[in-house]
């Protein structure tokens, strides 16, 4: 299955459908080899210490994935995550960007599975690895969006 959606319509989307994480989130960059997502890092992302927090981090691997997703079958905001494991391996790096680069693995009727990097932007070495299982609404069954 080729992709359905580009950077553009993405952003779109996200404004359109998500607009109280719109902001965080910028889609960079989406081809038939994944997407490539900008978590653009503000104080709220931080923990004390200056550091960008897990939650963060694992928002920007969950939208990602459903990004990746979204290339593929359309703008379905009713798709959600059913699971996601993720490993943080370093600390990021302070005052950066993060980077977020998925990969679609398995695209079926009803499951679409992820594989996610995360980077401090600048920084080829991973800060955090994901993978994540998103459910697929059936056809006719999501928002208007």
């Amino acid at each position: 299955m080729g992709l359905v959606m580009d950077a553009a319509e993405m952003n779109a989307f996200l404004r359109r459908a998500f607009l109280e994480v719109a902001g965080d989130f910028h889609v960079e960059h989406v081809d038939d080899a994944g997407v490539t997502l900008r978590l653009l890092v503000q104080d709220r992302h931080l923990r004390p210490g200056g550091t960008v927090s897990g939650p963060a981090m694992f928002a920007l691997a969950d939208v990602t994935a459903y990004m990746v997703t979204l290339a593929h079958i359309g703008p379905r905001a009713l798709a959600v995550t059913t699971n996601c494991s993720i490993d943080f391996m370093r600390k990021p790096v302070s005052g950066v960007d993060l980077i977020g680069r998925g990969r679609l693995l398995k695209l079926g009727k009803q499951l679409s599975v992820s594989d996610v990097l995360i980077y401090s932007e600048g920084d080829e070495r991973p800060v955090a690895r994901a993978s994540l299982t998103y459910a697929i609404p059936p056809q006719g069954v999501d928002l208007n969006t």
